[in-house]
């Protein structure tokens, strides 16, 4: 019986997605941990990988196409040793429709979420992804007690992650119900925009930037933002940066400014715990951990890759991690746990020279610290007037969680560390 393989969703958010590239044709035989395709999600490019194996009896999806609902059948595999009763069609791309004269329309069947597969019996074929049968080995997770909530049923990182063992299994992802068919609600439609007969090309949104678009106008929409700044001194942090970066050369590691920026805002928030917080309707999220997104400008648009527990790690560590995830995300390859998440962000645009401005908050955060370029100003230095390395720093803070005092005292906390840098290597 062949086996059908469905557009996968590769992140919380995923609705639909692009069919960025097959990695495999028609005849092919593939085995499970092989990669199939690459799907454009909301987030990033992500590589999507068999849980079976057999032969690739068609491709019903064509390769660049967009806006693929998650749950369509894009593709079939036979099992291995069993003949495909027919040879498959080619994939067609999807064309938009010639207008014609109305004729009446199927009512597509309802779509029925199905539950997370049950743990496999003793002596059962378990399916799992190489990552999360490696997790497995490595925490003594025997795979058969674990539920699935991956693609088909298919054990995945999560579950892994969040397996209590016993009766506790993983809970599989919500799936919003569907609105009422007495009142559906109409699609947004976007208002047409004179040319003013200025000639210009037209370039369609990926959906990265469809993505963006919508969470930064919900942001600046539902967030009251405050707005707090500060002038911060960096000699002292740019001596220590030096000091730092001869004694890590027989390392291999350079420390960047951003760097020892990251952990400094983990640590002032580390003092601050109101800062560190998340406004979740009824109820004040106060997290006992500081992960830092911080901002990357990728290819298709801006991405937040997180510095797990920052306030806990070494600055060449913060260094040697912030580099690899940078390098993912310009390649559109960082995986949903490594942008998913963090209690904070940090927006760094003083390598452009901009020397101030205002960040938008990333929900469901509370605060975004937005940093400018270090420069040469004159400064007052211990009474007197002096020429000293400056920084100007703004807060942006959700003012439903936070109030004006305590992103104040994150903003002064923040200015003390950066001036008294040797708090960072304590």
């Amino acid at each position: 019986m062949s086996i059908e393989i469905k557009m996968p969703a590769l992140s919380p958010t995923m609705e639909e997605g692009k069919l960025a590239k097959w990695l495999v044709k028609q005849g092919d035989t593939v085995a499970a941990g092989d990669i199939l395709a690459e799907i454009e999600t909301d987030k990033a490019t992500m590589e999507f990988e068999a849980i079976d194996e057999g032969t690739v009896t068609s491709l019903a999806v064509a390769e660049g196409a967009e806006g693929v609902k998650v749950g369509t059948v894009i593709a079939t595999i036979s099992p291995e040793g069993e003949v495909p009763a027919a040879k498959a069609a080619a994939p067609v791309a999807v064309a938009a429709p010639t207008p014609a004269a109305p004729a009446p329309v199927a009512t597509p069947a309802p779509v029925v979420a199905k539950p997370a597969q049950a743990p496999a019996a003793s002596g059962a074929r378990v399916f799992a992804s190489p990552l999360a049968r490696r997790l497995a080995a490595e925490k003594g997770i025997d795979l058969a007690g674990v539920t699935g909530t991956g693609p088909g049923g298919r054990i995945v990182r999560a579950d892994i992650d969040g397996y209590a063992g016993g009766n506790a299994p993983a809970l599989a992802p919500a799936v919003p119900a569907a609105a009422p068919a007495s009142a559906p609600v109409p699609a947004p439609v976007a208002a047409a925009i004179p040319d003013f007969g200025i000639p210009y090309e037209a370039e369609k949104l990926n959906n990265v930037r469809k993505t963006i678009a919508r969470r930064l106008t919900e942001a600046k929409q539902t967030i009251p933002h405050i707005y707090l700044s500060v002038d911060v001194r960096l000699d002292a942090l740019l001596k220590l940066r030096g000091d730092l970066n001869k004694a890590l050369e027989g390392e291999g590691v350079k420390l960047s400014v951003n760097d020892l920026v990251i952990k400094a805002l983990a640590r002032a928030l580390q003092r601050t715990p109101k800062c560190n917080v998340s406004f979740a309707g009824e109820e004040l999220r106060k997290f006992s951990r500081v992960d830092i997104s911080v901002a990357v400008a990728a290819p298709t648009g801006l991405i937040t890759p997180i510095i797990v527990d920052a306030g806990s790690k070494a600055i060449s560590q913060i260094s040697k991690e912030m580099k690899a995830l940078a390098d993912k995300a310009r390649e559109g390859k960082l995986q949903p746990h490594e942008y998913q998440g963090g209690t904070a962000s940090l927006s760094n645009l003083g390598m452009f020279g901009i020397k101030q401005f205002d960040a938008v908050i990333n929900p469901p955060q509370a605060m975004i610290l937005a940093v400018g370029a270090g420069e040469q100003r004159p400064y007052v230095v211990d009474g007197a007037l002096a020429i000293a390395t400056v920084m100007s720093v703004t807060g942006s803070f959700d003012h439903r969680a936070i109030d004006g005092a305590d992103g104040a005292a994150l903003m002064q906390a923040f200015k003390d560390i950066v001036e008294n840098p040797l708090a960072l290597v304590a």
